[in-house]
């Protein structure tokens, strides 16, 4: 009996590990793959097995032709959908190398080992920036949970020097938050609220250390906040004055001003060759470079107290290169 259960145990890893549509496998590889494993099984037997897996939800699908094989159809997740979480992996500058081909890794346990081997030969190391915090993914989990139970976190935080040594903010004392939200923008961010200013703080997962959650339970969090809307007015999660700016731009850029507010943006044609739109932005250093970068496609019409403020942004700019 205890062979009999294991038999039918290995025939599924066997379907799910070497199986798929362009590599089905046989009855005597079946059979032989069961002796390496310690287990003698006749064919009747194993037909039945195969009846019996397909009876608990296995898509185990016959193939005949010169020579007759079974494999596993629908899985989990297809080659494509693991192409794409692959892709998404590779392109994570808040997972380390080390992490990032681990969890690539476990994703190519989801497929055959045949197509693992197609997704192996797509995985490359992009020269990117990457962050070196091996304790990330507890952090994601320590926030989650402390959201989850409604309590308070405790952390250190830290910048790094010019010496790649880290630099504790406030002397090392940890800071004590309320845990809104976990959001990414290049980087894995903490949204908290400060009860005490009525006002949102950003933090940086890869930049947090010692993460605690508290007995404290969270401070009232304003009931109308929707992470998706908050996160359109801020530019690399800058925390600044939220003040709705109207903008011109050039019709060029309708793609890039949609990619950067999203279709739902307030676009007005209000010329032969410009629109515009009013949005609330938190107005700072990384929204004027992002306006910069736009040249002369772009204009801030209003408030004049922005557009004043963004001039004088640019002459202190200008003022570095001049003689």
């Amino acid at each position: 009996m205890a062979n009999k259960k294991l038999r039918i145990l290995y025939l599924a890893q066997m379907l799910t590990e070497q199986s798929d549509e362009e590599h089905p496998v046989t009855l005597p590889e079946m059979l032989e793959y069961l002796e390496r494993c310690g287990i003698s099984a006749e064919r009747k037997s194993v037909y039945d097995d195969l009846e019996l897996l397909r009876t608990f939800g296995m898509d185990i699908i016959s193939v005949r032709g010169k020579s007759f094989g079974y494999y596993l159809g629908q899985r989990d997740f297809q080659l494509p959908e693991l192409k794409l979480l692959i892709d998404v992996v590779q392109a994570s500058p808040f997972l380390t190398q080390r992490k990032s081909m681990e969890l690539i890794g476990k994703l190519e346990k989801l497929t055959s080992c045949p197509q693992a081997h197609l997704l192996r030969r797509q995985v490359y190391v992009m020269n990117r920036v990457r962050t070196n915090n091996e304790r990330l993914y507890l952090t994601v989990d320590g926030i989650n949970t402390a959201i989850n139970l409604n309590r308070k976190i405790s952390f250190r935080y830290f910048d790094w020097t010019a010496g790649g040594k880290k630099a504790f903010r406030r002397d090392g004392a940890p800071y004590l938050a309320d845990p809104v939200a976990l959001c990414v923008d290049r980087h894995y961010y903490l949204v908290a609220y400060d009860g005490d200013l009525g006002e949102y703080r950003h933090y940086r997962l890869d930049r947090m250390e010692n993460l605690t959650v508290t007995d404290q339970p969270r401070s009232p969090l304003p009931g109308s906040f929707d992470l998706g809307s908050y996160v359109k007015t801020i530019f690399d999660m800058y925390n600044g004055p939220t003040v709705r700016v109207t903008l011109r731009f050039r019709r060029k850029l309708t793609n890039v001003i949609t990619d950067r507010f999203g279709t739902d943006a307030h676009i007005c044609e209000d010329g032969p060759d410009t629109f515009s739109l009013t949005e609330a932005v938190e107005v700072g250093p990384t929204f004027f470079g992002w306006l910069f970068q736009l040249g002369t496609d772009a204009e801030i019409l209003g408030p004049e107290s922005v557009r004043q403020d963004f001039a004088a942004y640019c002459r202190q700019v200008l003022a570095r290169y001049e003689a």
